[in-house]
């Protein structure tokens, strides 16, 4: 379902209203610059309209002109009581001091009714303009409440912190395994091929069935199985009376034994006589017998602890910052509140149990910092007390590679 922001309209019509208000309040006419004249009232009715005369104040001299003298002014300001036997009154009134019309009679309240209206106007835009921004202001922030519930930022930065540890040990482990795969994969070749070298081609005499004899063999510089692989099938064919079909048969014969060779074969060492090669490769084993078995349940248990949290953290996301909820849409602020909920009871069972020490710990006991002599010395001593464990953990690794001292 789409979010339809409702209040957001109602608080922009009021803001246009308010806009809208103001606009009419300027356009209502406002006051010239006046000056106060004194007027000579010529002639005046009972409504008070008359003819006056005044002297322009800005050097136009005198001038007259119709006006609206004020009826309930004083009688003794009034014809003919003011100047006896003159006929003439009294009265005060306005002229404009600026614009074309300088000097013209000005009356006061000759746009009243304009202005009334423009200002009424202004005035009922603007109590609704307020109305619908307050209904727009507290709706909106009510719903904002609403739609922002369940905002958990440290629960999903504590997830983070910990799905990352979890991760990191895993990691750690799995580094620590490949250094002792990486230690024992060149011995272990090593020592196949020095035993395949040490084959003679003769071996091979059941696989090629009456073809050409090992001195055949050895006069095309093909002399032991290791020759035999080295070589390859196409070479194989070119020697003298050496077919397609001979050679495929010697090669896969080859293989056999080169497989046979690398499940048999077992990478010596000998404690007493240390070499660098073989010294590095107890160096790697040492970390991993070290942290023994309960490394191992860590480094798993972390790795399904960090496979259980990313997806919930993903899911999460919204629930990191109220930005973030308010930009999401209902379906999404409900998945992340559930998944804030699972995310709260991983990090209680993880307290309880004390995981993210013993991921950190852990991570800190596979990265130890070791000086070279220095490792490599109790490394040999470890293998010389512990060899069976040493051993079983190679096998654990290479999967068919033992250590074997001389």
């Amino acid at each position: 379902m789409r979010h339809v922001p409702v209040f957001r309209w109602v608080l922009a019509v009021g803001l246009v209203l308010i806009g809208c208000s103001l606009g009419a309040y300027l356009a209502a006419p406002g006051y010239p610059e006046l000056r106060r004249v004194d007027l000579t009232v010529l002639d005046e009715s009972a409504d008070g309209a008359c003819t006056v005369r005044w002297s322009d104040p800005f050097g136009e001299g005198e001038r007259e002109g119709a006006y609206r003298c004020d009826a309930e002014r004083d009688p003794i300001l009034k014809a003919p009581y003011y100047e006896e036997g003159s006929g003439l009154g009294r009265d005060t009134g306005f002229v404009r001091a600026e614009g074309a019309d300088r000097g013209e009679l000005y009356e006061l309240g000759q746009y009243d009714g304009e202005a009334d209206g423009l200002l009424r106007l202004s005035d009922a835009l603007v109590v609704a303009g307020l109305l619908l921004t307050i209904v727009g202001l507290v709706g909106g922030n009510i719903r904002a409440m609403a739609r922002t519930s369940g905002v958990s930022p440290q629960v999903v930065l504590r997830a983070r912190r910990l799905s990352e540890v979890a991760g990191a040990v895993a990691v750690d482990h799995e580094r620590a395994v490949e250094a002792v795969r990486a230690a024992w994969a060149p011995l272990h070749r090593e020592l196949v091929d020095e035993r395949l070298a040490r084959l003679p081609v003769a071996r091979l005499r059941w696989a090629v069935r009456g073809r050409p004899g090992a001195d055949e063999w050895e006069r095309g510089g093909i002399r032991s199985v290791r020759d035999v692989l080295d070589a390859g099938v196409w070479e194989l064919g070119r020697l003298p009376g050496v077919g397609p079909r001979t050679a495929g048969r010697a090669m896969a014969a080859a293989r056999r034994i080169s497989d046979r060779a690398e499940t048999t074969a077992a990478v010596p060492v000998d404690p007493g006589r240390p070499e660098p090669r073989t010294t590095a490769l107890l160096v790697a084993l040492q970390v991993l017998v070290e942290g023994g078995a309960a490394a191992r349940r860590t480094a798993d248990a972390g790795r399904v602890l960090a496979g259980r949290l990313e997806p919930l953290l993903a899911d999460a996301e919204p629930c990191r910052g109220y930005r973030e909820m308010l930009r999401a849409g209902p379906d999404r602020r409900r998945l992340a509140r559930a998944s804030v909920a699972l995310l709260r009871q991983e990090l209680t069972a993880a307290a309880r149990d004390g995981l993210a020490e013993r991921f950190a710990q852990t991570s800190v006991d596979l990265l130890r910092g070791q000086n070279s002599d220095a490792a490599g010395l109790a490394a040999r001593v470890g293998f010389e007390a512990r060899p069976a464990e040493y051993r079983r953990v190679l096998v654990d690794v290479t999967g068919h590679g033992i250590v074997t001292a001389r």
